[in-house]
């Protein structure tokens, strides 16, 4: 599976965003598929995940209320779209997705997920 994320740019306080995270193959019917970030000098965190077999989702404090995830199965793309944007949102977005109906415990995880695209920039300015 290979996983391309894009959509990343300079934006303003309070602006909207969408990513979009394109698979090779289809696997948005199974799993996981989740939303990463990592600013500078900070480890990767967790933002989003969307446990499919479950139909659960799943966001983090920061970002609940702000960020939506939804997918396009005919594209095989999964979007983060990320309304209300502040400075501390700034970071590389990675989306990751893992085959596995991972238990709530572990969906944070970083090392839980086996598949990860190469990462868009999100810079939001004050």
């Amino acid at each position: 599976v290979q996983l391309q994320a894009s959509g990343g740019g300079l934006v303003q306080t309070g602006d909207s965003l969408r990513l979009s995270c394109a698979a090779s193959e289809g696997t948005f019917s199974r799993g996981v598929m989740a939303w990463f970030r990592q600013a500078p000098g900070k480890e990767r965190e967790f933002v989003a995940a969307r446990r499919w077999s479950y139909g659960s989702t799943h966001y983090a404090d920061s970002v609940k209320g702000r960020f939506t995830i939804s997918r396009d199965n005919a594209k095989n793309t999964v979007y983060l779209q990320m309304n209300n944007l502040r400075p501390e949102d700034t970071a590389v977005y990675y989306c990751a997705t893992d085959p596995r109906n991972l238990i709530l415990s572990s969906l944070r995880r970083t090392q839980e997920y086996d598949y990860w695209g190469q990462g868009t920039l999100v810079t939001v300015s004050s």
